[in-house]
């Protein structure tokens, strides 16, 4: 059985109360006792931290800090990432566990998950069903699902990880994103094909909502940027609801289809597009791929018209991170959805290690260290400034992203073809409001 490195001293909880800002600087004996995982006799707690352990732990002696999961786990649209997300959560967190927790506590994720079925009611439901169980939420799902509860999560300080990348939460002091968001990757992506392709229009299909918009938004920025003819095509989830958006491709021959949608859907979309002659380029934001579309009859579309605009590189690439995932995870069928929901935990560990370094293990503790956040280590998965959550949106939008081309012989079917990069649409513009 592992053990925490240094014994550990219990304190009851005791209530909520409110403190004076953070402080960059922590002072050194609080840093010693989060790495050893002493749980201080200052350290404040209320909702969702127990001094009892948690279920399964590794380490007896540890309190417990509850986590909530609320994601799309069965019949939604994204039902195959959002399983692997929730897979790899678990598996950082244990990691986390396993290495003697944070400031004397372990994290659990198992305990509150729950399925939305990709539904705002459910999505709300459901989170009132766990919300006085958990000190935050590990995962909320989806960015119309995640702006169904906004409401109540600002008004009882929780703060969530996000399984999206709305240009939303950049306003939004209660989500921890993690990567660029959709517009922003959009921009990025109708300039590198302008630049590398020398495209003249665009048609972006999107679904409605904050997901879809967000990302037609960015690509109609930079199309208005760069001088090129644009046209928008809301099309709603369901395979056999996208004939409409077919429609407008092959009826609009654009040079661009920019695609904000759910991976079946987009296979329906790019299959039946280029059945019918369609032959110009697509482009899909990051919870377009799925490495199943290969085994689809759409599957030579895809790899010989798309390309993929993704936060980070793919399954098989060379950092700390992705190999720390691979070993943790060794044993499943390589996924992107994987590497999302283990990029999206690393903010909310340096939350939780900032408020247990600063005794105020509460819920408004927490949301105050984590919006205290110049920088998180990635450890190589992303640039620590792209974990700025202290600064204004402008100042912290991270506008980098990555162009990847579709390889069967990739693990996860994705090679990348351009690093990380800011087009000039992105550099150029203010993020001042959401892109929607």
């Amino acid at each position: 059985m592992v053990q925490s490195p240094c014994q550990p001293q219990g304190k009851e909880p005791t209530m909520y109360r409110r403190k004076a800002p953070l402080v960059a600087i922590i002072a050194t004996t609080a840093l010693v006792a989060s790495a050893c995982g002493i749980r201080g006799g200052d350290v404040e707690t209320d909702v969702g931290v127990t001094e009892e352990a948690c279920p399964d732990t590794p380490n007896e002696d540890n309190g417990c800090i509850y986590l909530g999961t609320i994601s799309d786990l069965s019949e939604g649209p994204f039902a195959a990432l959002a399983q692997p997300i929730t897979q790899a959560q678990e598996a950082f967190w244990a990691r986390v566990n396993e290495e003697g927790g944070i400031g004397g506590y372990d994290i659990d994720v198992t305990s509150f998950v729950r399925d939305n079925k990709y539904n705002p009611e459910i999505h709300n439901q459901v989170y009132q069903e766990i919300r006085d169980e958990v000190l935050a939420l590990a995962q909320t799902l989806g960015s119309p699902q995640t702006a169904a509860i906004l409401p109540d999560m600002e008004s009882n300080d929780v703060i969530g990880a996000p399984a999206s990348w709305s240009s939303e939460w950049l306003f939004e002091d209660v989500i921890l994103q993690s990567g660029t968001n959709y517009c922003i990757e959009m921009m990025n992506a109708v300039d590198y094909a302008v630049d590398e392709r020398g495209v003249e229009s665009v048609v972006s299909v999107h679904y409605a909502g904050d997901y879809g918009e967000d990302g037609a938004g960015g690509a109609e920025i930079a199309a208005e940027e760069r001088g090129l003819d644009f046209q928008a095509v809301e099309t709603p989830p369901g395979t056999d609801n996208q004939s409409d958006a077919v429609n407008a491709i092959v009826s609009e021959e654009p040079d661009l289809v920019t695609l904000t949608a759910g991976p079946s859907d987009v296979a329906t979309i790019v299959g039946q597009a280029a059945a019918r002659g369609y032959e110009g380029t697509f482009v899909g934001s990051g919870p377009t791929w799925n490495p199943e579309l290969l085994n689809s009859p759409a599957g030579d579309a895809f790899k010989n018209m798309f390309l993929h605009a993704g936060p980070w590189q793919p399954w098989d690439a060379d950092t700390d991170a992705h190999q720390a995932m691979r070993d943790a995870l060794p044993d499943v069928e390589p996924n992107e959805g994987f590497l999302a929901g283990w990029a999206w935990s690393y903010p909310m560990k340096a939350a939780i290690e900032r408020a247990v370094d600063e005794g105020e293990l509460t819920r408004e503790g927490l949301r105050e260290a984590a919006g205290s956040l110049e920088s998180v280590d990635y450890e190589g998965l992303l640039p620590e400034e792209a974990g700025n959550y202290a600064a204004e949106p402008d100042e912290g939008v991270f506008r980098q992203s990555l162009i990847s081309r579709v390889d069967e012989d990739a693990p996860t079917g994705l090679t990348v073809e351009q690093e990380f990069f800011t087009g000039p649409s992105a550099e150029g513009h203010t993020m001042d409001e959401p892109c929607f």
